[in-house]
């Protein structure tokens, strides 16, 4: 093993979690790389995750604007 990489603390209790750890990240990496959908581009996802944000930020907004308003004291 690297020896920087040795002198971190794992955060498995023994070798072997650590080892399965392993074995299924690799697993879960290998399947990406196989996976024959079209790759999306990383503006893209950004975009799209920025929509959805921006909706997100709307509707609380208009959540705590109405919370407000059921909260005013009457004049």
């Amino acid at each position: 093993m690297d020896p920087l990489i040795s002198t971190f603390v794992s955060d498995f209790e023994n070798e072997e979690q650590d080892a399965s750890y392993d074995r299924w990240f690799r697993a879960e990496v290998q399947a990406s790389i196989d996976d024959p959908r079209p790759n999306i581009p990383h503006e893209q996802v950004m975009a799209e995750i920025q929509v959805l944000m921006e909706e997100v930020q709307r509707k609380y907004e208009a959540l705590q604007a109405s919370n407000k308003d059921c909260t005013a004291a009457p004049d």
